[in-house]
């Protein structure tokens, strides 16, 4: 797995050095190239469990999501639907490996963390309010799923999952914010930092 981590490791460091002072073409080849690693360091877990294989395929949701991003008409609908579809993968997955609980401050604050972001950018989304929303609202619902589980089984496999889960959550505050209110210095950089972080965490649960 170390090999596997470090090339993971560089080429995400790449990417992350590239969306803050790099060339685009840099951007452009890491980003997929990344993902792609995420998705054969997933493949040689040594135990796949079938519902672990959703992991892989919210994997490869993503990787469509991001190949979308980056076309020149930046098809942005049906790239937020790839990443609903990654969500709920990974979603569905945790779930299977979850018992039922509920630890109310938790989605409390998610439900405030969401109401603040969709409030900040509804007037700019337009066409993309209730898709933008509902991308949202199944983010918080996978937070909330992973950080109930660490919360009444604090183990280091629930630790992955909702540190990962979290780390999603910012990189697409981040991005929303500065996509739809205003850049800021760094911002590119902070969204890809968090975004294969992120990834990488859930797929590290998957050799707990």
């Amino acid at each position: 797995m170390i090999w596997s981590f470090l090339a993971v490791f560089f080429s995400g460091w790449l990417y992350v050095d590239a969306s803050y002072r790099g060339p685009q073409w840099q951007r452009w080849v890491f980003k997929p190239v990344t993902l792609l690693l995420l998705l054969a360091l997933a493949w040689q877990a040594p135990v796949l469990n079938t519902t672990d294989y959703l992991i892989l395929c919210g994997l490869l949701a993503t990787l469509i999501g991001d190949a979308l991003t980056l076309l020149p008409n930046r098809r942005l609908l049906y790239a937020i639907g790839a990443f609903f579809l990654s969500h709920l993968l990974y979603t569905l997955s945790f779930a299977s490996h979850m018992t039922l609980t509920f630890f109310w401050p938790i989605p409390l604050a998610l439900l405030i963390i969401g109401a603040l972001l969709i409030a900040a950018i509804w007037t700019r989304l337009e066409a993309l309010r209730w898709p933008v929303c509902t991308f949202i609202g199944m983010t918080l619902l996978m937070v909330w799923l992973t950080t109930e589980q660490y919360f009444f089984r604090p183990t280091d496999y629930s630790f992955s999952l909702m540190v990962g889960t979290s780390l999603l959550l910012l990189a697409n505050i981040v991005w929303f914010i500065s996509h739809y209110r205003r850049r800021f210095t760094s911002d590119s950089a902070i969204v890809a930092a968090c975004y294969f972080a992120g990834h990488f965490m859930i797929v590290r649960s998957l050799y707990l």
